[in-house]
């Protein structure tokens, strides 16, 4: 478990995979620090030419980024299973 913005960050840079997959199941919510981080680990991944995917993602946090105009930054999925599914191509 992340417990901060700068540890998130770092793991985040930190991470070379072609497909970063952030479960945010146990999310409750997200505040403008956390909209912060979130669109940068994907400008990074962008940058980076990698894939960003978000799974768990609660509704109150959904809203949240929908209300703050960076939801379309985002791929969503229900599980990381249903992520791996779909980077693959199998159903």
């Amino acid at each position: 478990m992340l417990t901060n913005l700068f540890q998130f960050q770092a793991t985040v840079r930190a991470d070379a995979s072609r497909l970063l997959i952030l479960d945010m199941s146990n999310v409750p919510y997200v505040d403008s620090a956390g909209i912060g981080a979130l669109v940068g680990a994907y400008v990074t991944c962008q940058k980076d030419g990698r894939t960003l995917a978000l799974v768990g993602v609660n509704d109150r946090v959904r809203t949240t980024l929908k209300i703050t105009h960076v939801e379309k930054f985002f791929q969503f999925y229900t599980t990381v299973s249903e992520v791996e599914s779909a980077a693959t191509g199998t159903h």
